[in-house]
């Protein structure tokens, strides 16, 4: 038995404390910064809707596509090259501020539905519960996740091909599959990136707030394509 009163054990216990109070730390300044995240999110999706931009990615959706991946990709690699800066917050706020102008063309087809506001509310919310579901389990689960991370990343490099196919292709089932595909690998990413923050695997709360805003995007994004298709309503 471990005398309480030895140096080492009263080190031990000290790291380990001090181990805990880093990771509270960073989750806590994640979670605040994820919830600050979603005001620049909103109102760039306001001004994509106001000077209308969902309009002329419409008529131009190769266009559309490549700003999307250059606007989207270039504020992801500011973020990750100032992730320990204010710098860094200021870009991931602009990178939020762009997400949500790109979401204006998704909204403007579900805003054109008879429910279109209920089905954005409703979207909301099952994403809400989605990450507190993945969150709670991110807490109980104890085995390693490095094959599971491999594997959803492989997940997630094919989505991406099948998603930029499907702009020509335009095949309602194969939209459906991807959406459905989406919704179950980036909740599980909730989970895994939650886990890493918990381990400590992942200390810099800016790049944690990152890959967590990206999670709940795409199952924001799936999960709002899927209702507005099966309950949608014609005006």
């Amino acid at each position: 038995m471990n005398n309480p009163f030895d140096p080492r054990t009263t080190a031990l216990r000290s790291g380990y404390g001090g181990y805990t109070v880093e990771r509270n730390r960073v989750l806590r300044n994640t979670y605040t910064l994820l919830a600050i995240s979603m005001v620049p999110t909103v109102l760039g999706a306001w001004v994509g809707l106001q000077i209308g931009l969902a309009q002329w990615m419409m008529l131009n959706p190769g266009m559309g596509m490549l700003v999307f991946f250059a606007g989207a990709f270039g504020l992801m690699w500011g973020v990750q090259r100032n992730s320990n800066s204010g710098t860094g917050v200021a870009l991931l706020l602009a990178f939020t501020f762009f997400m949500g102008m790109m979401l204006s063309q998704l909204l403007a087809m579900v805003l054109g539905l008879a429910n279109g506001t209920q089905l954005i509310a409703l979207a909301f919310g099952g994403t809400a519960v989605i990450f507190g579901a993945m969150s709670v389990l991110a807490t109980m689960v104890k085995r390693d996740l490095g094959g599971l991370t491999k594997f959803m990343f492989i997940g997630a490099v094919m989505l991406m091909v099948v998603g930029v196919a499907n702009i020509w292709l335009k095949m309602p089932s194969l939209m459906i599959l991807f959406s459905v595909a989406a919704i179950g690998i980036f909740s599980v990413f909730m989970m895994i990136d939650v886990r890493r923050v918990l381990d400590g695997g992942e200390t810099n709360y800016i790049t944690a707030t990152l890959a967590i805003y990206l999670d709940l995007y795409n199952v924001f994004v799936n999960l709002l394509s899927l209702l507005s298709i099966f309950g949608g309503q014609r005006r």
